[in-house]
């Protein structure tokens, strides 16, 4: 594939799904529930498949998305989903405009204290993501290079964590620019372009983009590091989280989560589905 990836990858995400891409929202609150129900909004970035994102035909799609569907449609709620920016999460669920954060959110040391979590229910890693012509191989042939992360993710993060640490074996390494981008497809269009060298991105993510790349695209053997997903609600509200959390784990036990996890992992175009390492017990 000569031209972008990113049309492709979207229009191949967005026919899978939770009951398949005719069950998606066309819209932030497409699930009615009856009069009096509460709404549940999810916080979401919208440039995050498998996880979440925008579908070819404007509909919200998304793993993350499907299993909070699921929650809802089972309690009465009016489902929402709420694209945000997601440096400004904090701020989106401190104001209440969102209840939640679902969306591939990793329970980091530094976040377990800001949030109130469910329990984890995705094992991942984060890596380094290159063109295979590049000549990188190893997160030491990154020095003198631009690399690409999302402003306010796990990802970047790990990337600093992994930039001192050579910085401490070799005080002249460095990179040539770390560049902070508000999404994904921003990050993979600068790596496309040769604007950057290498992007740090979740695994599932990466392995939708090296499995559409025909052989253009892979991601370095040693992972930045490993994590855990959780949903993030704002601290001290145990309550909602609780009520969640129950439900997700109701889902477990009867096959529900199975289901949804099959379909985005059974399609060559799930767009990275079947890297998802899901981990929640009933």
């Amino acid at each position: 594939m000569k031209t972008s990836l990113l049309p492709a990858l979207l229009a191949a995400a967005a026919l899978v799904g939770c009951g398949q891409s005719g069950d998606s929202a066309p819209d932030a609150a497409s699930l009615p529930a009856p009069a009096g129900a509460r709404t549940f909004t999810v916080g979401f970035d919208a440039d995050f498949p498998p996880y979440g994102f925008r579908g070819d035909d404007g509909s919200f799609q998304g793993f993350d998305l499907d299993l909070a569907r699921e929650v809802c449609k089972r309690k009465g709620w009016t489902f929402v989903a709420k694209p945000i920016d997601w440096a400004a999460k904090d701020t989106e669920l401190n104001a209440g405009t969102i209840d939640c954060i679902w969306n591939g959110f990793t329970m980091s040391p530094e976040r377990l204290d800001k949030y109130t979590w469910t329990e984890p229910y995705v094992e991942n890693k984060q890596l380094v993501l290159v063109k295979t012509d590049s000549g990188i191989k190893s997160f030491a042939d990154l020095n003198g290079k631009a690399v690409a992360v999302q402003d306010g993710s796990s990802g970047a993060e790990a990337m600093e964590a992994k930039l001192e640490e050579a910085k401490k074996a070799d005080e002249a390494f460095a990179f040539k620019d770390l560049k902070k981008v508000p999404d994904y497809v921003t990050a993979f269009q600068m790596l496309q372009s040769g604007a950057v060298d290498a992007l740090g991105l979740d695994s599932a993510v990466a392995g939708g983009f090296v499995e559409k790349g025909e052989g253009q695209y892979a991601t370095l053997e040693e992972a930045l590091m490993d994590e855990k997903y959780g949903v993030g609600f704002k601290l001290g509200n145990e309550a909602l989280r609780d009520e969640v959390q129950a439900t997700l784990k109701e889902m477990v036990a009867d096959g529900a989560c199975r289901k949804i996890l099959d379909r985005w992992a059974e399609e060559e175009i799930a767009h990275g589905g079947d890297k998802i390492d899901f981990v929640l017990q009933p």
